[in-house]
């Protein structure tokens, strides 16, 4: 009964975290570019009573007895499904369609990448993030540019004052990875490379690559299925509920045994 108690308990806490998961998904619904999070468990070690194989005579061998000692969560699986687009309008709005990502640079110079494409300009006229990280390679738009246009392959052009034919400022590149669900998430819309996620595959929208091509005037929403995390939430309350029993109904066994020994 010992061992009920304490596996029990390891699966209350796994779906403790699992609710906090289901909780950040549903809080990022409206997060432009947000990627939801899935919970992964495994088991944990067994308790050979008898071990699997052991010679149960000298003719067989044992199925084995093998009291399992719980669950724990030991991965958050990111799930990179293509959100949907929302029109808004903005000329600085951009949003993949494919699964690349939009490089920026951070202020201690390191290259984090994101899928939010709500940019804007800063005052030396440079498309930054909102939260004023640059993007990568660099795009400035002249005080004096109107009609900017940015096509899917994204090539960015704009009308200067003085010059009979639009002037091209550059080229948006995106990137992936061979593991994208291995990026470091560290808030504010941004992940960073890792050992997991392997090294950039950058290219240019719309190439070889298949990264994917821009839409100027979107931002991609969230890919969290409200309706969805609902029913992970109910599950998860229900496992808990049940785990929750078993400590209850262990406790009352226990206090069987200690009235048979008065």
């Amino acid at each position: 009964m010992i061992r009920a108690l304490y596996t029990a308990a390891t699966g209350m806490s796994a779906q403790q975290a699992n609710l906090d998961t289901v909780a950040n998904n549903l809080a990022n619904s409206a997060t432009s570019g947000f990627r939801r999070r899935r919970l992964q468990f495994e088991d944990m070690i067994y308790q050979n009573v008898v071990a699997p194989g052991a010679a149960a005579s000298t003719s067989t061998t044992s199925a084995g007895l093998q009291i399992g000692l719980g669950t724990r969560p030991v991965s958050t699986e990111v799930v990179m499904t293509q959100g949907e687009f929302n029109q808004t309008g903005n000329q600085y709005d951009l949003a993949i369609s494919g699964p690349g990502f939009f490089q920026v640079t951070r202020p201690d110079g390191t290259t984090a990448y994101t899928r939010s494409g709500n940019f804007h300009l800063n005052n030396q006229g440079q498309m930054t993030t909102a939260n004023g990280d640059a993007l990568t390679p660099a795009i400035t738009i002249p005080s004096n540019a109107t009609d900017v246009t940015i096509s899917q392959y994204g090539v960015v052009t704009a009308t200067i004052p003085g010059q009979s034919t639009p002037a091209q400022l550059g080229t948006i590149q995106l990137a992936t990875f061979s593991n994208p669900g291995g990026l470091n998430s560290i808030g504010g819309n941004l992940m960073l490379q890792t050992g997991s996620s392997g090294t950039p595959i950058t290219d240019n929208p719309g190439g070889s690559s298949g990264l994917g091509t821009l839409q100027q005037g979107y931002l991609e929403n969230s890919n969290v299925d409200v309706v969805e995390e609902f029913v992970q939430m109910v599950m998860a309350q229900r496992a808990y509920e049940s785990n929750s029993k078993v400590i209850h109904v262990a406790d009352d066994m226990y206090s069987q045994v200690n009235q048979l020994v008065r």
